[in-house]
């Protein structure tokens, strides 16, 4: 179904633009991207595709046209064993943990495809206006905005060799106009060296909570809305932000995408349900993915059709019996503006009374005093850290996530709170 739906691709826009290497400028158009793919041999089980680059895509496809089963990887990753999901299963993403410890979700032809429907349709993605490809294609935000728009929808990307300022603005240029998907620390970096491309018209940031300040900073000083868009690697988009100008609440994700619906379930955790979801986890199935529904371990709030989100369920943070989610105090200290990154941890507590105690985990150029007051102006007293650890980054991953697991790891050991 997928290596039909391509063919459809390829022969519509044989003569136009598919693919451009930015680091060495070499382009495909659809017709020699298919010729390429014809000729490309596939392994006789999974088919993994790596890099950055053409091959990336053309394993893809050569693996779309004898039906293997498609695995991506990260660049250097070896190929774990594990057999192969049963049929109609055709591709597995490696998840972040979602719902729990990171696994595998396995997809058929047509998921993928529903989410790539979905995604064209909700952001407006256009064939002509290309996907500037600096984000990860094996993880799924890449392959469902990237990938899978350009082979289903015949919308071109450009696959920029690395996220450095410099090198995306040239990688932009001579284009009129750009699609740009990123993470928050890439748009960080970009707005700080004044890097961001001046034709970018439509930019997207997803993989962690676009900070306010952020969003704000670079739509006052670029005129561009970047566009908080939340998903998960199980069930591919979940909301998008498609408003024009900047969100007022950093919990606020946006609306549900096209196609897709949400509901709550008796804990106050988002439940997803379209024809994108996965079908299963694999090798080891579990309820929380399965029939068309994903249930998160997401708590968030549904009001007038949008979608805010509170926390992560086994994430809660206990204070004396009341409940703090850490998102609200690194909202609040992300407002700061010297700030660039922080993450709130929930440490055992010496005072048995207290369960708990608040930890912040701090990158800024303020001190803890002035953290301290600032906080005292947004939030109550018991909300603000008791504990504070300075650090030069809380250096995100290729998916620009910091992991609070890691971070509870390395600073509270066997004192963290099970």
């Amino acid at each position: 179904m997928l290596y039909e739906r391509w063919r459809q691709t390829a022969t519509a826009c044989a003569g136009e633009l598919a693919l451009r290497d930015g680091g060495s400028g070499r382009c495909w158009t659809f017709a020699q991207l298919a010729d390429e793919a014809e000729r490309r041999a596939v392994p006789e089980v999974f088919a993994h595709p790596q890099g950055h680059g053409v091959d990336f895509v053309l394993t893809v496809l050569s693996a779309w046209r004898e039906n293997r089963v498609v695995w991506p990887l990260e660049p250097g990753q070896p190929p774990p064993h594990v057999a192969l999901p049963p049929r109609p299963c055709a591709h597995l993403k490696s998840t972040s943990g979602t719902v729990g410890d990171p696994r595998l979700a396995a997809f058929t032809e047509e998921q993928l495809a529903a989410d790539a429907d979905n995604i064209v349709a909700t952001m407006g993605l256009s064939a002509e206006q290309p996907n500037l490809g600096v984000i990860s294609l094996a993880h799924s935000y890449g392959f469902s905005n990237l990938i899978t728009p350009l082979l289903l929808h015949g919308i071109p990307l450009i696959l920029v060799p690395s996220p450095l300022p410099e090198v995306v603005r040239r990688a932009a240029a001579n284009e009129e106009r750009l699609t740009l998907a990123a993470v928050p620390a890439m748009w960080r970096s970009w707005h700080e060296a004044r890097a961001i491309p001046p034709n970018v018209r439509l930019g997207i940031s997803a993989g962690a909570p676009l900070p306010l300040p952020l969003e704000r900073d670079i739509y006052d000083t670029w005129g561009l809305k970047v566009h908080n868009f939340y998903g998960a690697s199980e069930c591919g988009g979940i909301a998008y932000d498609a408003s024009e100008s900047p969100r007022q609440d950093g919990a606020l994700a946006g609306t549900p995408m096209r196609n897709v619906r949400v509901t709550l379930n008796d804990e106050g955790c988002l439940r997803v349900q379209s024809r994108a979801v996965g079908e299963t986890y694999w090798p080891h199935p579990n309820g929380a993915l399965t029939g068309g529904i994903l249930q998160t371990t997401d708590v968030a709030e549904l009001r007038d059709g949008t979608v805010f989100l509170r926390g992560r369920l086994s994430d809660e943070i206990n204070i004396a019996g009341r409940k703090l989610w850490p998102e609200t105090v690194e909202r609040a200290l992300l407002a700061h503006p010297r700030v660039r990154e922080c993450l709130v941890l929930g440490a055992r507590s010496q005072h048995a009374e207290r369960a708990e105690t608040i930890m912040a985990v701090v990158s800024a150029s303020a001190g803890e005093s002035e953290l301290r007051e600032f906080l005292l102006e947004t939030l109550p007293a018991w909300q603000v850290p008791r504990e504070w650890r300075f650090v030069e980054s809380l250096s995100a991953g290729p998916r620009g996530k910091i992991s609070r697991a890691e971070w509870r790891r390395r600073l509270l050991g066997n004192s963290a709170v099970p």
